[in-house]
């Protein structure tokens, strides 16, 4: 199966919302795809997050972690997601935080002066985050649970991506009631 970092892949509105949602079904261990466990596609999310990302005037050209720092990058993902799905939940928890900046400073500490890299800015791009004046425009997809941060004027978005989970969504609903089902 080929794979290829589009548009949608990059709705987060921040770097470290995409990297953490490089899983997908996150939720279902057993259809659960983690997209960085193939290098190449780690590799390649540097030149989507450049080209799609929200932050990419921020960033610029990102380039790929050395083999012995994607471990790092992979526990940094794992900890931006603990953090802020806790955060959204309203679960938040001391020790989610200390994790996520333990896992930054980690980050911080091993990329040395490689300012560009995936795993330097996504770090950056966590701290960008914890200290957002806003925290409530943090929000959860009802339909992949990716996270995403809502710059909509009315606080209304609903949805990571209109055009992809938006849209399923309410073809969904819509199947549901031409068969007289009232579902969920």
């Amino acid at each position: 199966m080929t794979f290829s970092w589009t548009p949608h892949r990059f709705s987060g509105g921040a770097l470290a919302l995409d990297v953490a949602n490089s899983v997908v079904l996150r939720d279902d261990p057993a259809r659960r795809i983690d997209r960085f466990a193939d290098p190449a596609a780690m590799d390649a999310f540097c030149a989507g997050a450049s080209t799609y990302g929200a932050e990419r005037d921020l960033f610029g050209a990102l380039t790929p972690v050395h083999d012995d720092a994607r471990s790092g990058l992979v526990a940094l993902r794992e900890a931006i997601d603990a953090h802020f799905r806790a955060e959204i939940e309203g679960t938040a928890t001391p020790d989610l935080l200390a994790r996520l900046l333990e896992a930054i400073a980690a980050t911080l500490r091993r990329s040395g002066t490689r300012a560009q890299a995936l795993d330097t800015a996504t770090a950056r791009s966590a701290l960008m985050l914890l200290a957002q004046p806003q925290p409530d425009r943090l929000k959860i997809c009802p339909n992949c649970r990716w996270l995403f941060i809502d710059r909509s004027r009315n606080r209304s978005r609903a949805w990571c991506d209109m055009a992809v989970c938006g849209n399923r969504v309410k073809a969904n609903r819509h199947y549901r009631r031409r068969r007289g089902d009232p579902g969920p």
